[in-house]
């Protein structure tokens, strides 16, 4: 059927794998800010990047891009949902960077095992980055525990960068008073909307383009019914998009009409995650660490 489904439309590749894809990266506006915020905080060694948005926003793909694009060598560990008590984030760490250590190492062991690294890979020239994903999953203590970890230098350079990736809810759990030390060493921060009516409609012909086709076998109204169903989430977008393809290669149609989107959403097809309420604060802050004074925004 993915053969038939290739074929039908002239397609080098499925347009709408919702798999994280750098290559097929889109640069809407939104994206390129959010980029420039973690490139930014990978330039000046920021201690701690934060980058919130929706699910399916492409927080993942626009790491991939950035550490693809880098021209240090650098050492990534990621961790996805980490959980569990003190102790366990470091064995969480370790085993992201492949750290042999005992099973029953203590605390004070772990953290010099990963001390011990960080320093030796600054020896070597390299950049140790460690990106924490659905890091709204993460309690206060395990923030705070995180937040002791940068604290791992070499009296001038700060050797282990973090960037946290979450849910909206992550700036609320940031910004609260008790973890106001942890917030003072966020030396970058950004939410990622989703796309409007027209980056929907852009996101959908470049993502065609560069599957082989012509930009046009998805038509423009149906373009829009797509973006009123998706909310303009890039991951949703690339679901009903891929399923709306497959309906029109079955029906012998070269291109997908709104009245194809409004098939497939009756044949209930379709599951729209509920939305969290947009953050409140800023879109884009940039704020120097350690800088005295008041904090200046980007946005």
């Amino acid at each position: 059927m993915s053969q038939f489904y290739l074929e039908h439309y002239g397609f080098r590749m499925r347009p709408f794998s919702i798999l994280p894809d750098p290559g097929m990266l889109f640069w809407s506006k939104s994206h390129r800010k959010a980029f420039s915020v973690l490139e930014y905080g990978l330039m000046t060694r920021a201690p701690l990047t934060v980058v919130t948005g929706e699910v399916g926003t492409g927080k993942t793909t626009l790491i991939q891009a950035l550490l693809a694009r880098t021209e240090q060598e650098v050492r990534v560990g990621l961790i996805s949902n980490a959980r569990g008590d003190r102790g366990d984030l470091l064995r969480w760490i370790l085993n992201a960077f492949d750290i042999d250590t005992p099973r029953d190492a203590d605390y004070v062991s772990l953290f010099q095992a990963f001390q011990d690294f960080v320093l030796s890979e600054y020896a070597a020239g390299n950049l140790v980055i460690l990106i924490f994903d659905e890091a709204q999953n993460l309690g206060a203590e395990t923030l705070e525990e995180l937040r002791m970890l940068t604290n791992i230098n070499s009296g001038t350079d700060e050797l282990l960068q973090l960037i946290l990736l979450g849910q909206p809810e992550l700036r609320e759990i940031i910004t609260r008073p008790e973890l106001r030390q942890f917030a003072q060493r966020v030396s970058a921060t950004f939410h990622l909307d989703g796309f409007d009516l027209q980056g929907t409609r852009d996101y959908i012909a470049h993502r065609l383009t560069e599957a082989g086709g012509t930009g046009t076998e998805i038509d423009v109204e149906a373009a829009d019914r797509i973006h009123a169903e998706s909310g303009g989430i890039p991951r949703m977008i690339n679901k009903i998009a891929d399923l709306a393809l497959v309906y029109g290669a079955a029906a012998d149609q070269k291109v997908v009409k709104a009245e194809l989107i409004d098939e497939l959403i009756a044949d209930g097809l379709i599951l729209v995650p509920q939305s969290a309420p947009a953050p409140d604060q800023p879109q884009a802050r940039l704020v120097l660490a350690h800088e005295p004074g008041p904090k200046r925004d980007f946005s």
